[in-house]
């Protein structure tokens, strides 16, 4: 039947009932009775002043409902213009309210499950170091309950070993004795236990020796009931028997999340649930080295079910190239123009579409949908459970000020919580879940690598795509605009990131000429307050990159939509004229992501009381600005907590390449990346960034592996400015760290070590964190640019410890074919340890950019492989006011030149011609290979600034170089007649006091000593111990 609900007529639901379509237009209401348990439909439309009623605010519907959507994608029915087919619209005048009972949205656990144990009747018991000998448990064979247990240390006492034969001989009949040696326990051991233990039916003493490997005992007790009890952070309202749940992953595989069923449990706290079955895997239900890392528990069960029925299998689409089950569900869709929209209490299962638009909850061009908009209350959907889902959880498009809180979106394909064109702004994401995030179809962002390959649509014809620059972002928290506000959240594993905030340059779609181009880049950050991130492959969090805003074409053949490269700049009022506005995200947790915690590229962006833990690389700060459309930023952490590898040792895979030793006891654990990949807790890339006041623990560099609590970008041709490091920055006992920081090696991961960011790290230690000597920089052991005679070697680092005032020179060579050249810079002081750089752009572009870090008030010369380049620009980069240093540049003989001098405002793009600047005095004249120039600037700098208050400050030289040219390489010539005798400028600064510092003693395998190189604080002695000693 097609039922159509008219004007004026209120109609009651009494009875289930299976019906072709509903239609609910001009007045009319549909309400059903509790009594109703289901209604099956095609679709259900609420037109204009139509309205579907299900319960309210103030009286939740108390009932079973559940509401099926059937039909298939090759139906012969035409489908509706707008909502398509399989559908719940609420169209323009349309009224919307769904009120389910209130239940617990999800919660913590607050004790951990191990795998095969339910905390139910069941005992772990687990001891190391400490507790030689022999661990006896008396328990109770009808409970598990553990009455007694007691050590006998039989190595070291032949008391022990009388003892441990009178308690064994007075354990009463039909009581389970368990027994465990730890360490070594036969020394001892006399004939009087011996028999004790004979009696009882034991023959493993036999075998007692001394051990060879690290000691460890464990005894687990059990009963043989499928059931576990979840001990919970919150109470459990409204978790009723037979109600489903899901339980997150704690490692890093999202794929070790957990559903059970709900069991009657008379006994349970108000904290407690009883589930059908013991889990897999381990799930964290504590605090692990200062990190919350407890699982989050879902609800996936309502009292009102929204569903789409399926078919048996994938049938008749593009999308069964990638999936062998059907994708086209229900979904729900909300027109602009809808007179009230409340969703509250509601399971979606099986719904959206592997199609554009058609979603679990989809709200499509609505505008301000709260008090801006005239909506009172505001438009919210709250306490839903969305999940088994083919097409997102929540998409919000063109929409602004919904409240999205208590949502638990699981098992979905493509972004769970979507914000699409870039125009959405104000929105609420509170108390939100996620988890089991996969690839899907829709775009290029929600694509894996094989559907980046296979699908063509939208791409210039021949065009290879490359799955990890174009696709493969699928996310948890997909945010195009970053005016929202995302309170209390939960990203716990997705196939690539959490949270990640994308950048539209223009809006695209039916938002097109919604905001003028580039505003969401200079708007600022909405709330980030409370959120984690874990089990995600690519990183919990990610602030970079946009989306292509433009079809494929022959000059860039990408498809639309596709990943391209963004900077985010926040200024007030999103207009880059106007002060700065930083981006603070607070209290963010992040742990067990494969590749990063957090990879944040912005300027400002400050992070405040996080933790990080047991990630690949804890937190990278990447430079907000392409240089020199930006004037620099300030990036910084303070008062948070990095990790290296936690007490959360995971469990043994399938994949070996991710289990192998780790952490202090080096015992087995799983790994993010392999058991080489260089941990790394801070992550310098291109600066500038601060670290204050943060605790670094659990660094464990092992042979083959390079961790390390700070590090560097591997394989990196972006240069590195200074970055400085400020006061309090703690690095946990000896015990806790063995690596403070590695500035890489040729070998796996960091390759050769030839790119010209791998050459050129530095960093400055303010306080001494990590240097002991306050006020020192960093600086590659073989980068002679920046060394001088005071330099401490530090060969564990790969690294020196010096002094100095440095800046960096920005050298843009503008000429035809300049990419294939490389540059050679030598400073005067260190004339036989040239730096080699190759540039930072690729080989075919149509110019070459080098930034080397320079020591200031030094002269320099730069040589090349081949001819000099015609065109050559010097930016100063970092140099305050009265900074300089003297270059001569190499060219051929015959060479004629062109030298001016200007200022460039990076806003205005407007240069200003100067026409000034200084020579040296000694070297007025160009010799018949160089050009010296003394390059020195003129006007005050911001501190975080890369130019000039009144611009940058550039000189640029245009050179007709003589046709024939050999390379431009003057050293022979320029070396020793311009050598100089190192000076150090700046004198070193004081080690830190004696009770910072510790002598370290490590004893090898031979029992000899030899005194460690390492760096250790908080202690007077500290010893290393090599496992293999024992």
């Amino acid at each position: 039947h097609h039922v159509t609900i008219g004007y004026g007529r209120k109609v009651l639901l009494t009875s289930s009932a299976t019906v072709h379509s509903i239609e609910i237009l001009n007045g009319g209401t549909e309400p059903p009775a509790a009594s109703v348990s289901s209604l099956i439909s095609k679709h259900i439309l609420i037109g204009n002043k139509g309205e579907l009623h299900i319960g309210s605010a103030d009286c939740p519907y108390k009932g079973n409902l559940t509401i099926s959507l059937y039909g298939r994608s090759d139906d012969s029915d035409e489908e509706h213009s707008y909502f398509g087919r399989k559908y719940v619209g609420i169209g323009t005048g349309g009224i919307l309210e769904i009120h389910g009972q209130k239940k617990l949205s999800w919660t913590f656990l607050n004790k951990t499950l191990h795998p095969g144990e339910g905390n139910e009747n069941s005992y772990h018991f687990e001891r190391s170091w400490g507790n030689r000998g022999i661990i006896v448990h008396i328990i109770d064979p009808k409970t598990g309950e553990v009455l007694h247990n007691d050590r006998f240390d039989t190595y070291r006492s032949k008391d022990e070993s009388r003892r441990l034969a009178q308690y064994v001989e007075g354990v009463e009949n039909g009581q389970i004795l368990a027994m465990v040696v730890n360490d070594e326990g036969s020394n001892n051991l006399e004939d009087t236990a011996r028999k004790a233990l004979s009696k009882l039916g034991s023959r493993h003493f036999h075998r007692l020796g001394f051990r060879c490997v690290r000691p460890q005992a464990s005894i687990s007790v059990d009963t043989h009931s499928n059931c576990s009890i979840l001990e919970l952070a919150d109470e459990a309202q409204g978790w009723w028997p037979g109600d489903r749940l899901v339980v997150a992953s704690t490692d890093y595989s999202m794929l070790q999340a957990e559903e059970f069923t709900v069991l009657p449990c008379l006994t349970c706290t108000s904290n407690q649930v009883k589930v059908e079955g013991k889990p897999q895997f381990l799930h964290m239900g504590e605090m692990v080295d200062g990190v919350d890392m407890r699982a989050e528990v879902g609800l996936l069960s309502r009292n009102i079910l929204i569903r789409g029925e399926m078919e048996a299998g994938c049938y008749g689409s593009e999308a069964c190239k990638f999936f062998s089950f059907d994708t086209f569900g229900g979904h729900l869709k909300v027109e602009h123009g809808f007179r009230g929209v409340h969703i509250q209490g509601v399971e979606f299962v099986h719904m959206g579409q592997q199609s554009m638009g058609h979603y679990p909850v989809h709200f499509h061009m609505n505008g301000d949908v709260d008090q801006h908009g005239g909506y009172d209350p505001p438009t919210y959907v709250k306490d839903l459970s969305i999940h088994h889902t083919f097409s997102r959880c929540v998409t919000i498009h063109g929409s602004n000020g919904l409240l999205v809180k208590d949502v638990v979106g699981y098992d979905a394909l493509g972004h769970c919580f979507f914000t699409e064109d870039g125009p959405e702004e104000r929105n609420t994401f509170e108390h939100c879940l996620g988890l089991m995030v996969k690839a899907g179809t829709l775009l290029p962002s929600d694509r894996d690598s094989k559907m980046c390959r296979d699908i063509t649509d939208g791409a210039y014809p021949g065009y290879v795509a490359k799955p990890r620059q174009d696709c493969s972002a699928t996310s948890t928290f997909w945010i195009a605009n970053p005016n929202n506000n995302l309170i209390d959240c939960a990203a716990a594993g997705s196939e690539e990131t959490g949270f990640w905030f994308i950048f539209h340059h223009v809006p695209t779609g039916p938002s097109e000429g919604m905001y003028s181009p580039g505003k969401t880049e200079h708007t600022p950050m909405g709330r980030f307050i409370n959120n984690r991130a874990h089990s995600n492959y690519r990183a919990g969090m990610i602030l970079d990159n946009g989306v292509k805003t433009t079809q494929a074409n022959a000059k860039d053949k990408r498809p639309f939509l596709s990943l391209i490269g963004a900077r985010y700049g926040p200024h007030q009022d999103a207009d880059p004229f106007k002060p700065r506005v930083p981006a603070l995200i607070h209290h963010f947790v992040a742990y067990k992501n494969q590749d990063h915690g957090a990879w944040l590229r912005g300027g400002d962006v400050w992070l405040d009381d996080c933790q990080f833990a047991d990630n690949g690389i804890g937190l990278t700060l990447a430079s907000g600005g392409t240089f020199p459309d930006d004037d620099g930023s300030r990036q910084e952490v303070k008062n948070s907590l990095f990790v290296g590898e936690s007490e959360n040792r995971g469990m043994p895979m399938s994949d070996s390449r991710t289990w192998g030793p780790g952490g202090l006891d080096h015992s087995g654990r799983t790994l993010p990346r392999g058991v080489d990949f260089p941990i790394r807790g801070m992550q310098i890339y291109d600066g500038p960034i601060n670290i204050q006041n943060c605790t670094f623990r659990k660094y464990v560099a092992l042979g083959g592996r390079h961790t390390s609590a700070f590090g560097f970008r591997l394989n990196n041709s972006w240069q590195i400015l200074k970055v400085s490091l400020l006061s309090l920055s703690h690095l946990g006992s000896v015990f806790q760290i063995t690596s403070r920081v590695f500035f890489g090696e040729p070998g796996p991961w960091f390759n050769e070590m030839q790119m010209d960011g791998d050459k050129t790290t530095i960093f400055h230690d303010v306080d001494g964190s990590v240097s002991e000597y306050p006020g020192a920089f960093l600086v590659k052991e073989d980068n002679w640019l920046l060394r001088h005679p005071d330099c401490i070697d530090v060969p564990d680092w790969r690294a020196a410890i010096c002094s100095g005032r440095f800046a960096q020179v920005s050298i843009y060579i503008q000429a035809r074919n300049p990419a294939n050249l490389n540059m050679k810079m030598v400073k005067d002081e260190y004339s036989e340890h040239p730096l080699e750089l190759v540039g930072a752009l690729g080989k075919r572009n149509h110019y070459q950019q080098y930034q080397p870090v320079i020591t200031l008030a030094k002269s320099y010369t730069v040589h090349w492989d081949r001819a000099a380049p015609a065109e050559l620009t010097v930016w100063l980069i970092n140099f305050n006011r009265n900074d300089w240093i003297t270059v001569g540049f190499c060219y051929p003989k015959g060479t004629n030149f062109t030298i001016i001098s200007d200022l460039h405002n990076r806003l205005t793009k407007e240069t200003r011609k100067t026409g000034v600047f200084m020579r040296t005095t000694q070297r007025e004249k160009m010799s018949h290979t160089l050009l010296f120039l003394r390059v020195q600037a003129h006007n005050d700098k911001d501190d975080f600034a890369f130019c000039s208050v009144k611009g940058c400050e550039r000189i640029k030289i245009t050179a007709k170089i003589p046709k024939g040219s050999g390379p431009s390489d003057c050293m022979e010539m320029a070396y020793p007649k311009y050598a100089e005798m190192p000076v150090v400028d700046v004198p070193m600064p004081k080690k830190l006091p004696l009770h910072n510092s510790c002598l370290c003693v490590e004893f090898n395998v031979m029992g000899k000593v030899k005194y460690n190189t390492n760096f250790c604080t908080g202690c007077t002695f500290c010893f290393y111990f090599s496992p293999l000693l024992y």
